[in-house]
């Protein structure tokens, strides 16, 4: 499996997380990032049923760029 890392949070104090990847092979976008707790979940499955296999994460507004740079590596695929 071939990863694109796209980048960290710029906040992170630890350089580990929030982070973004891009799999071409896949056409997916993978995000790291700070697992949501039980009230926000309750809320999003009402908008959004979740799946076992899934999950839900939050990331920073600041992050948004990186996120851009996704848009902008999968246009270019």
């Amino acid at each position: 499996m071939a990863l694109g890392f796209i980048g960290i949070d710029s906040g992170t104090a630890q350089g580990n997380c929030p982070a973004v990847w891009i799999d071409d092979e896949k056409k997916e976008v993978l995000f790291q990032g700070w697992k949501a707790d039980d009230e926000t979940k309750a809320v999003c499955v009402t908008d959004s049923p979740q799946a076992e296999s899934e999950g839900i994460v939050r990331l920073p507004y600041r992050m948004v760029e990186l996120i851009r740079r996704v848009r902008d590596e999968a246009e270019g695929s």
